[in-house]
């Protein structure tokens, strides 16, 4: 029946064998391309298709951080019913916009709360006071049986068998009935769910024996940012599930990565989990047939950046390290010569802090065994260095600096190449004449790298000269207006 109900709102989704870095043949199956680019609506209006007629008449009650809601939104609209949603203030704008265009007047939407459970606590308590009925967004049978009709659809497809399944969880209700509907044609299939490190509430609820409150969710996925799994999912997943693994959202952002370079669809940061799932396991799926589920693509425009900066942490291919090294004229230029010749150098955090010795942070981008021999020749050259690429401070680009050690200091802003090697070239040019006490620079994937730049000088010769030298270069630059100098000294 939920089969009959869901294709009155939508066609069967795609199922595509894509490309991935791995020895492995990998299905994905594109609920970004539903009507809500999502696989929400699907268990949002089986629920409510079965509506009575009283029950319709009053409207329902949901919660949900985006999709769930837009689901609701969608069935509310086609069955002409009223849905009160509940969604966490910060809740991304396009979900809330995308929920208004899907349910028009049909729909009312409550900010409340900043988690989705304190959400889900306020429309429960409203849904009992009203007497409507609450459309669970996973811990309902209706509902996880909608969420089914995406694996009837797979197995419909005529592609399998699979040997493994990459499923995430948030409460549980689409893991559960996917991993129910695909053991049930494939029996030898391994399922394994995916979670967020910080949002592992399946898998503590497998361990205590029973659904538990997680004392901290973190949100970055949304989608799936669950404090504690379903009363009816559990159950479900502890018994159908045969591995539990986590993932960091910095695995999260290299798996959207790689699938935007292989279908050029950028998923929200939950939908990509199971991929993410996959990558970590890669060696261990070598030559078998593995399924997973791009399950939405409700992605904010302003996460993008965040997601394209952390792809390449979570790839292992970015890595950022503080050095050790002399204050004195053309260190940086040294170091840069002895070990760092032919590693793409895309962070750049130093200021001045001591009179005799420099502590400069570099980001570097290379494939992870280039990486790897950087660190050897390192060590080899016994040059002074700590991995920073987690730390907090290089994270939020924290550039400490003591104005009072500035000589004669000249700020500028200028843009070079994005090249290797290139940054070398602009350092050579000018050690002679001038020294560094600034340097922020960091890439933006642009043709063109652009760094704030600090110079000092011994007197007012050695600065004339460095003028007329860089006025007689090909570089851009621009230099520091008096009234922003005056506030950054």
């Amino acid at each position: 029946m939920a089969r009959k109900r869901v294709y009155t709102v939508a066609q069967p989704t795609p199922l595509q064998q894509i490309d991935l870095p791995i020895a492995a043949t990998v299905f994905l199956k594109r609920e970004d391309l539903s009507p809500i680019h999502a696989y929400k609506w699907r268990g949002a209006y089986n629920r409510m298709a079965i509506l009575s007629e009283s029950e319709r008449a009053s409207g329902v009650v949901c919660a949900s951080a985006g999709n769930h809601a837009q689901g609701v939104a969608l069935a509310a609209s086609l069955l002409h019913t009223h849905a009160t949603i509940y969604m966490p203030t910060s809740s991304p704008r396009m979900k809330q916009a995308a929920v208004r265009r899907h349910g028009g007047a049909n729909v009312e939407i409550v900010l409340h709360g900043d988690t989705y459970s304190e959400a889900a606590g306020a429309a429960l308590a409203f849904a009992r006071e009203s007497g409507r009925v609450f459309v669970h967004a996973y811990d309902d049978y209706a509902t996880m049986g909608g969420q089914g009709t995406l694996a009837d659809e797979i197995v419909m497809s005529g592609q399998g068998p699979y040997d493994v399944a990459y499923l995430q969880i948030g409460g549980g209700g689409m893991a559960a009935a996917v991993a129910c509907w695909l053991k049930a044609y494939y029996p030898e299939i391994k399922i394994v769910g995916v979670e967020g490190v910080d949002q592992a509430s399946m898998q503590a609820a497998v361990k205590a024996g029973k659904p538990v409150v997680l004392d901290y969710v973190d949100v970055f996925c949304d989608g799936t940012a669950v404090s504690k799994a379903g009363e009816l999912t559990y159950p479900l997943c502890a018994e159908l599930i045969d591995e539990f693994i986590t993932v960091t959202n910095e695995e999260v952002c290299a798996a959207i990565e790689l699938l935007w370079q292989a279908r050029r669809c950028i998923p929200e940061p939950s939908g990509a989990m199971g991929v993410a799932g996959l990558m970590k396991q890669a060696d261990a799926v070598r030559g078998q047939r593995v399924l997973t589920v791009l399950c939405g693509a409700n992605v904010d425009f302003d996460q993008l950046a965040w997601i394209a900066h952390h792809a390449g942490i979570g790839a292992a291919r970015r890595r950022y390290f503080r050095f050790k090294m002399s204050e004195a004229p053309g260190g940086l230029l040294l170091l840069l010569d002895s070990v760092l010749d032919g590693v793409n150098i895309i962070d750049m955090q130093y200021g001045k802090t001591h009179s005799e010795t420099a502590w400069p942070v570099i980001g570097f981008e290379a494939d992870p065994s280039t990486l790897h021999l950087l660190v050897q020749r390192l060590n080899e050259a016994a040059i002074p260095h700590e991995d920073v690429t987690s730390e907090t401070d290089v994270e939020f680009r924290i550039i400490n600096y003591e104005p009072a050690l500035f000589k004669m200091p000249y700020f500028i802003t200028f843009e070079f190449p994005e090249r290797a090697g290139a940054l070398h070239d602009f350092l050579a040019s000018f050690q002679v004449l001038a020294s560094i006490c600034y340097f922020n620079y960091t890439s933006t994937g642009e043709t063109v790298g652009r760094a704030l730049i600090g110079f000092e000088f011994e007197n007012e010769d050695d600065r004339a000269r460095f003028l007329a030298s860089l006025n007689a270069s090909a570089y851009v630059y621009h230099e520091i207006p008096g009234a922003v100098l005056k506030r950054m000294l």
